[in-house]
């Protein structure tokens, strides 16, 4: 097995633990909130959406920090650092006695974050750029299978441990995590210490200002109806299965990645990834449509699927431009500010979709997070040129 290959499969498990660990834990949240003192559902609804954010907002402040270091220093103790310090917080919410103590730990969290981010950036180094997209493409899938299955076991486990030993356990995960990485991954010579003699400029990461867009738009349509589609499944589906409905409607786009993701990133790698992008953007706001007249639960799934589907394509694709477009000495960084991006989404997606659904109703939203996703794509279309690499980049 050659050297990325083998990479990848070590990293596959490591993201699939980290991000199963992190999932786990965010869907009882409230509940934990109210075993912590809070008893009314204004205030619970108040506290879950500030410690739901918090770590979002640190994160997004602090990726670029990171990748700057890791191009300095290397990507594995980058990688490492996220990974057990993330653990360690993890395991300590396990502890609080008071919604505040929570949120400042998912604050400090979010400054250790970045484990997915950087484990893409170093599977990335060791790759060649035309396997790139279909290597990126299958890591993508450790964090979606992850985070698919992630509610679902910490759902099992507030059952059997309650909620302080799910973060225990959670932290756990994230450790081994980074015990795998520790012991199985080797990050080539020419990283680290060695390039602290480079002399990029940040200036040489201009012209990825697209790719950066792509990747907060990304999130951002995601993200916008993630919080409220549960309350739209209601509205459409008055069956006895209420509970099943939604959770399938949820779990539907994840899916999809699942499928889109090694798919598409292949397909990437062989027409180009800016001409697959352009296809995802176009295909991903085309897919609200049907979200948007459903009034039968099975449109509705069909608009989802879809969704996920060509978010499986703009994953890789926006990974690979990465790879494939940032200076040698300068991708880590280049890593950090996409996955700080990335994380901007996280955080503006849902504000803008609740803002939107509060004054204009649900269905709104779609139409909206629709017209977002059409205006990317014509970013996309009128910066194709700026996004393919020029042969030496590829080299």
């Amino acid at each position: 097995m050659t050297t990325w290959k083998r990479t990848l499969a070590i990293l596959w498990c490591a993201n699939f633990c980290a991000a199963a660990g992190m999932s786990q834990i965010i869907p009882f949240i409230p509940l934990y909130l109210a075993e912590l003192g809070l008893h009314t559902e204004r205030s619970i609804d108040h506290w879950s959406s500030w410690v739901f954010s918090a770590q979002f907002v640190t994160s997004f402040i602090f990726q670029p920090v990171w990748g700057s270091l890791a191009d300095k220093y290397g990507r594995k103790p980058m990688l490492l650092r996220a990974g057990f310090g993330m653990g360690v917080m993890t395991a300590l919410m396990g502890l609080v006695g008071a919604p505040w103590q929570l949120l400042v730990l998912r604050l400090v969290n979010g400054v250790f974050s970045g484990f997915i981010a950087m484990a893409i950036s170093l599977q990335a180094s060791v790759t060649p750029a035309e396997n790139a997209g279909r290597a990126l493409g299958t890591l993508q899938t450790g964090n979606i299978a992850g985070s698919l299955i992630g509610p679902l076991v910490g759902g099992l486990l507030a059952e059997w441990l309650d909620f302080r030993g799910c973060f225990f356990f959670t932290g756990a995960m994230l450790v081994l995590a980074s015990v795998i990485v520790l012991i199985f991954v080797h990050e080539p010579k020419t990283q680290g210490r060695v390039r602290v003699k480079t002399k990029g400029s940040w200036r040489s990461l201009v012209g990825l200002w697209p790719v950066f867009l792509g990747s907060f738009m990304t999130q951002l349509a995601m993200m916008s109806i993630e919080p409220i589609v549960t309350i739209f499944t209601r509205s459409i589906y008055q069956g006895v299965h209420l509970t099943l409905a939604a959770g399938l409607v949820v779990a539907t786009s994840g899916i999809a990645n699942l499928v889109g993701t090694p798919t598409l990133g292949r397909l990437g790698d062989r027409v180009g990834q800016e001409r697959v992008l352009l296809l995802a953007f176009l295909g991903a706001a085309c897919a609200f449509l049907p979200q948007a007249l459903a009034h039968a639960l099975w449109l509705l799934l069909v608009g989802r699927f879809l969704l996920g589907l060509f978010v499986g394509g703009m994953l890789p694709s926006l990974q690979a431009l990465v790879r494939k477009l940032a200076p040698e000495d300068k991708q880590a960084t280049a890593y950090g500010l996409n996955s700080s991006a990335t994380f901007f989404g996280n955080l503006v997606g849902p504000l803008i979709g609740g803002q939107v659904a509060a004054m204009y109703g649900i269905r709104s939203v779609f139409y909206v997070t629709m017209a977002l996703l059409l205006l990317n794509a014509a970013v996309i279309g009128f910066n194709r040129r700026r996004l393919v690499p020029h042969r030496a980049d590829e080299v």
